[in-house]
C-alpha cells in the first residue's frame, strides 16, 4: 500500500512548481517593443528628422514612416534605452509606446 500513496503525492508536487517558474520569467522583460503611435502635426517635420537620424532611412523613407503611424520602430531595445527614445520623441510632439 506505501507505493499508491507516494505514486500520486508525486506528480501533484510537479504540479506545484511550474507555477512559480513561469511567474518569474514573466516579471523579467528586459527587451521591448517601441511603436511610433502618433505626433502632433506642427511637429511633423521634428519626428521625421528624428526618426531619420535614429533608424538611418533616408529622408523620403522617414517621411513615409512618419506618415503610416502607428508603425513599429525597433525592437528588443533595453528598456534603458527605450525610456530615452520615448521621452525624446515626446519632446518633439511624438506619442512613443515601450511595449
Amino acid at each position: 500500500m506505501g507505493n499508491f500513496s507516494s505514486g500520486p503525492a508525486a506528480p501533484a508536487a510537479a504540479v506545484v512548481e511550474e507555477p512559480e517558474e513561469a511567474a518569474p520569467a514573466a516579471q523579467e522583460k528586459t527587451l521591448f517593443t517601441l511603436t511610433l503611435k502618433s505626433f502632433e502635426t506642427a511637429s511633423k517635420p521634428k519626428i521625421i528628422k528624428e526618426i531619420k537620424n535614429m533608424l538611418g532611412l533616408s529622408l523620403v523613407d522617414s517621411k513615409k514612416f512618419v506618415e503610416s503611424a502607428p508603425k513599429m520602430m525597433k525592437e528588443g531595445v533595453p528598456k534603458e534605452e527605450g525610456e530615452k527614445i520615448v521621452e525624446a520623441m515626446k519632446g518633439l510632439g511624438g506619442v512613443v509606446s515601450l511595449d
